[in-house]
């Protein structure tokens, strides 16, 4: 395999963005492969590789690369143009679509990013309380704005440190975090600080390190010390919305937050960002309240019209039922490939979503430390030889899309057997 052009670009790249990529995860070492199309469950490189994607964008692209009818609705709403800063019907129409669907959701925002639905739930959370802090799960992901950006581990009972350059010790000081899987550490940590808690902004399923699962009734408990407390609870489902189900984790575990967030496959792949939940909470954004948010990109009439033509899909296609049937036959497959090499290590996942974990089956971000990220990142570029393109980290989930064929499967399982010898 030559990756020549991919080389050189990388070069002038470096001198042009900062690591030569516009986001971390992308910079693969010594160099990452730079995309020239993608299309179905395939994505092809500058110098002519192509490869079997189950990265796919991080998760938006539920119906693999270019589905037809989502190209179709971008290229109709083209001919009318893409952006008015105006409102339009399409966006009172996902709303609706997307209320109807999320039980937790009675009134939403659009905005343009995952990042800022979870920056403006949070300010919702406050303004709706009037509280200051947050409680977030250690190793949980809700975008790069500053109170977010908090060292894991850093201590729930502790002020939060910025895991960042640029982010002042004040930004974070409201922030805690507890581990995923702890109930008695999140109802202490909510004990101890019972006067100023906002939020509990957590995802249900640890998208961004694994995916790692909770145990239990852990979400149940969760929902309830959360109402006994007042603790406004947010889901951050930009990952798992739409994804586990219709009605992302939240239906597929039968626990109903008071706000969510949502992102990725809602667009389609293209940029959007959802934050949603009570009435009485979302009211008080701008311009029905006195809780600020604002932007022009928010609604474009692309997005939207392509998260209508990706619900329609989703619900006539019954793609949930066939696509999580082929995620538990994969697993399966991969658990059978695991034991019979006599290795170590663990799969994990649930609906679309799979990881090989270098080590024990993880419960919380401590534990997925432990695991051999080194190597993961040599399989990982055995597995690109191989032409299986997975995320570059021990710690980023894999995706599963209605695009990947028998013959897909067939020969990403046959990949994973030669490469994990």
């Amino acid at each position: 395999m030559s990756l020549d052009k991919s080389r050189e670009l990388y070069k002038k790249a470096r001198t042009l963005l900062p690591g030569g990529v516009s986001s971390p995860v992308r910079a693969i070492k010594p160099y990452p492969f730079y995309t020239e199309s993608a299309s179905g469950s395939k994505i092809k490189d500058i110098d002519g590789n192509e490869y079997i994607d189950y990265c796919l964008a991080y998760g938006p692209n539920i119906l693999g690369h270019a589905h037809p009818r989502l190209k179709a609705a971008i290229i109709a709403q083209l001919e009318k143009g893409w952006l008015y800063g105006t409102p339009t019907e399409l966006e009172v129409r996902l709303a609706e679509r997307i209320a109807g669907i999320y039980p937790s959701i009675d009134m939403l925002r659009f905005v343009s990013t995952g990042t800022e639905a979870t920056m403006s739930a949070l300010r919702a959370a406050r303004g709706f309380t009037g509280r200051n802090k947050f409680i977030k799960i250690e190793g949980g992901f809700h975008g790069a704005h500053d109170a977010a950006l908090v060292q894991a581990g850093s201590g729930a009972t502790t002020l939060g440190k910025p895991d960042s350059l640029g982010v002042p010790a004040d930004f974070t000081k409201h922030t805690l975090q507890v581990p995923f899987n702890d109930i008695e550490a999140l109802t202490d940590v909510i004990e101890r600080n019972k006067e100023d808690v906002a939020a509990l902004i957590m995802e249900p399923v640890l998208g961004n390190i694994g995916p790692v699962l909770p145990e239990g009734d852990y979400l149940r408990d969760v929902r309830e010390v959360t109402e006994e407390n007042d603790v406004v609870l947010i889901f951050d489902e930009v990952i798992t919305g739409f994804r586990l189900a219709m009605g992302g984790a939240q239906e597929y575990y039968g626990v109903t937050p008071d706000m969510t967030t949502l992102g990725k496959i809602i667009g389609g792949g293209l940029p959007i960002g959802v934050f949603g939940g009570k009435r009485e909470i979302i009211e008080m954004i701008a311009p029905s309240g006195g809780v600020y948010q604002a932007g022009t990109f928010s609604g474009s009439p692309a997005s939207v019209a392509t998260g209508l033509a990706v619900l329609d899909v989703l619900e006539e296609e019954d793609v949930h039922r066939r696509l999580n049937a082929t995620g538990d036959m994969f697993r399966g497959r991969l658990m059978e490939i695991v034991a019979d090499l006599g290795l170590d290590y663990s799969v994990c996942g649930i609906s679309s979503m799979f990881k090989i974990f270098f080590g024990d089956r993880p419960l919380n971000y401590s534990e997925v430390l432990r695991c051999d990220k080194e190597g993961y990142l040599g399989f990982f570029f055995r597995m690109l030889d191989s032409g299986v393109f997975l995320p570059p980290s021990q710690f980023e989930t894999n995706f599963l899309s209605t695009a990947h064929s028998e013959e897909d499967i067939e020969r990403t399982l046959a990949a994973y057997e030669a490469n994990l010898k």
